[in-house]
């Protein structure tokens, strides 16, 4: 499906410059998952971090918005042309869309914990999960640039495999001992973690599925 989107975008100046809008919401969220990142586990907070958070996430959403409105006014003055192509750029953009949701909320943990996170305490839960996510992210542009089908099928068991460890996380917090302030933010952090890699998965194989199974893509892996 991406494969022949992206050729058909040649020459469509409409669809290239909504496709151009699309990947600068990735870069912003992908800024703001790392600027979060940097306080919430590290410490390290940027010069007025929130409010450059929520200007991001703003941006994001206006671009959400602009996207959607520039595929409705187009289909309604050529409602016959381009309806496969912009039906996929409104599902890819809600995921998109989401990654900031998400990024914000990450964000919201860090101003929820009593002290700063102990990164030895963090990594028995979480290891590096927090560096594989990021990885993802630019996993996740290269694999709709590129519209490569290789690097889409990556993505069905690296999901399943981070949605499990992120379940087993939540369990074992729920055993453990921590502290409830701990607790609470390793299960969100966890749950946030969890939704951030399923938006991500559901863009990047979007390249391999069909428009009426996207979303649905794990669904139909369990199935098969």
């Amino acid at each position: 499906m991406f494969r022949n989107l992206l050729n058909f975008l040649k020459g469509k100046d409409f669809l290239q410059q909504v496709f151009k809008e699309f990947k600068n919401m990735l870069d912003e969220t992908e800024c703001m998952y790392k600027m979060v990142c940097k306080k919430l586990l590290s410490n390290v907070e940027e010069t007025d971090l929130k409010s450059k958070i929520y200007g991001i996430d703003k941006n994001v959403n206006r671009l959400q918005k602009d996207i959607r409105k520039s595929i409705v006014k187009h289909l309604s003055l050529r409602p016959t042309l381009d309806v496969t192509a912009c039906l996929l750029l409104m599902s890819v953009v809600k995921d998109a869309e989401r990654l900031g949701d998400y990024a914000k909320n990450l964000y919201e943990v860090s101003e929820f914990l009593e002290e700063p996170i102990d990164r030895p305490l963090f990594s028995q839960y979480f290891n590096d999960l927090d560096k594989e996510i990021l990885r993802l992210f630019g996993k996740t542009k290269e694999t709709i640039v590129e519209a490569d089908e290789g690097k889409a099928m990556l993505f069905y068991d690296c999901e399943y495999k981070i949605a499990k460890r992120c379940d087993n996380i939540i369990r074992e917090v729920a055993k453990s001992s921590l502290s409830v302030n701990n607790a609470v933010c390793f299960s969100l952090i966890a749950r946030y973690f969890k939704r951030l890699t399923a938006h991500l998965s559901n863009i990047a194989t979007s390249v391999i599925l069909p428009l009426s199974d996207l979303d649905y893509y794990d669904e139909r892996r369990i199935v098969e």
